[in-house]
């Protein structure tokens, strides 16, 4: 089994992204969550870019253990200096210096000829090598460089002492064939070539980055360079979550292998994802929302019957937890008896084919079912579906300096009760102030805000998540006001958590009798 590196620039290529930089305690945050999941790089910045750089690397490589850490530097001695500098704390420190070869990059941008770039490459290695044993070299652009030209500047950084090279496709611009066949003919036409690690860093401007990359790697690359989440210049980066996943998945088929904590991928993905404020689609491999989930029927039969029919890896694996059903129109009999049981109702306790009726015509109204829904079904015929709380009057303060406060008066079968809440914002305190007046509580597990069409004055639909005991409840509101959507909202699902309570002990006295 071979092994290869992964090199995570996350905080560096990924940071560059970004609509504002990252401070220094979210660097921080993030780096160590990356040494948890045991990248083997972190690179943590470009130090000559801004003293705030500088001092966010300095301060990675004092407290960061176990990963190398790397600094970024064109090939000038000023930004190698700065490298430097930023890592003397660090026990694995790289510096990582780079320079554009292709023909675009040294007329348009350099105004070099290709000696003259060969030589800067040279003297950028040498000179970093007096401060660090590990030195990467990146053949910037290398996907456009004449082949010529990328074996020459490669041999000559190796005879320099660049431990580690770097082929990156800094446009996305190749595809897989072309890619991996360029790393093949690096690896059979620079002589000593076996005296560094070949590394590849691939952008995703034509969604190959991964393909690339994985390409690379069965050409011989032994580091690939990526960022969680795909974050990165433009359409970002090979995605790290999926590099690792492929190469794991695969093992037998690539015979290759990563030092990677898998349970981490997950975490790792929520908190880069919660700190740079960029959220994962849905539907991303590995690690988007809908990654395990089964909408199908025929697919959520296969699933129940044996894992393996619909899913290739397991979502334990990358830290998260067991699959989720969508229950909609698509979904099978199997499906809500499975889900039925997962609540508490015995197999005889209902006509299954009654209540999938009742069920596929409550999906085509609302789309998707929540587990509130699901009994409340099974009770219809037994319990009233009128609420048994009802919002009165709101009274809301909040602002700056002010602790936010919320009176209210909750009509419960006629009897008014009255009371009031802090909270760490407005909607907080609504909520506080619903559970002191109806007697229960739920955690929030989601919440979001839509604006319908209609300019200032249009309703704000709020829809919540919310778990009470393992149950997962909806709750919905309306207004235009959005605070009083948010806690007709959660009396919503406490209205419905109210009924469940009733139908737990309708169901208890039905067992003892």
């Amino acid at each position: 089994m071979k092994n290869v590196l992964i090199f995570d620039t996350t905080l560096r290529d990924g940071e560059q992204a970004l609509q504002r930089a990252l401070s220094r305690r979210e660097k921080i945050v993030i780096a160590k969550q990356l040494a948890k999941l045991n990248v083997d790089v972190i690179e943590a910045g470009f130090p000559i870019s801004s003293p705030e750089d500088f001092k966010s690397v300095e301060t990675i490589a004092k407290e960061i253990q176990g990963p190398i850490i790397c600094g970024l530097s064109r090939a000038v001695e000023k930004d190698i200096d700065a490298c430097a500098s930023a890592l003397k704390h660090a026990k694995r420190p790289r510096i990582h210096t780079f320079l554009a070869t292709s023909d675009i990059h040294m007329e348009k941008k350099f105004r070099k000829t290709q000696e003259q770039v060969v030589e800067m490459a040279v003297q950028a290695v040498t000179y970093a090598r007096r401060f660090c044993d590990d030195v990467e070299f990146s053949c910037e652009d290398a996907g456009r460089t004449s082949l010529e030209l990328l074996y020459h500047i490669v041999e000559s950084v190796i005879k320099a002492g660049a431990t580690t090279v770097n082929i990156p496709d800094t446009v996305g611009y190749t595809v897989p064939s072309e890619f991996g066949t360029i790393i093949k003919n690096v690896f059979n036409n620079v002589p000593n070539i076996d005296k560094t690690v070949v590394s590849v860093h691939c952008h995703n401007d034509l969604g190959l980055a991964v393909s690339n990359s994985l390409a690379a790697v069965q050409a011989g690359a032994r580091q690939v360079e990526c960022t969680m989440n795909g974050l990165g210049e433009r359409a970002g980066n090979a995605a790290l979550e999926e590099i690792v996943m492929i190469l794991g998945t695969r093992q037998k088929l690539l015979n290759l292998s990563t030092n990677i904590k898998t349970q981490e991928l997950y975490p790792s993905s929520k908190l880069v994802s919660r700190i740079c404020n960029v959220s994962v689609q849905q539907n991303k491999a590995v690690i988007g929302k809908n990654a395990f989930s089964h909408s199908s029927g025929i697919h959520q039969d296969g699933v129940l019957k044996e894992k393996s029919t619909y899913e290739i890896m397991s979502p334990q694996t990358i830290g998260r937890e067991d699959k989720t059903f969508n229950l909609t129109g698509r979904s099978g009999r199997h499906v809500i008896k499975h889900r039925l049981e997962k609540l508490g109702y015995a197999p005889g306790y209902y006509d299954l084919d009654k209540i999938y009726d009742s069920f596929l015509a409550l999906a085509d109204k609302k789309g998707q079912v929540f587990d509130d829904d699901l009994e409340l079904l099974m009770e219809a015929d037994a319990f009233s579906s009128e609420d048994t709380f009802n919002l009165c009057h709101l009274q809301v303060s909040s602002g700056l300096n002010i602790i936010p406060n919320a009176a209210l008066k909750i009509d419960r079968n006629g009897n008014v009760i009255q009371e009031s809440a802090t909270g760490d914002g407005p909607v907080d305190a609504c909520f506080n102030a619903i559970d002191r007046a109806c007697g229960i509580s739920a955690k929030i597990e989601e919440y979001t805000i839509v604006a319908n069409p209609g300019g200032r004055m249009a309703v704000g639909t709020v829809n919540l998540i919310a778990d009470y005991n393992g149950r997962k409840i909806h709750g919905v509101g309306f207004s235009t006001d959005i605070i009083e959507a948010s806690a007709h909202a959660y009396l919503n699902a406490i209205n419905k958590i109210e009924r469940l309570i009733e139908i737990d002990k309708f169901k208890n006295g039905n067992n003892e009798g």
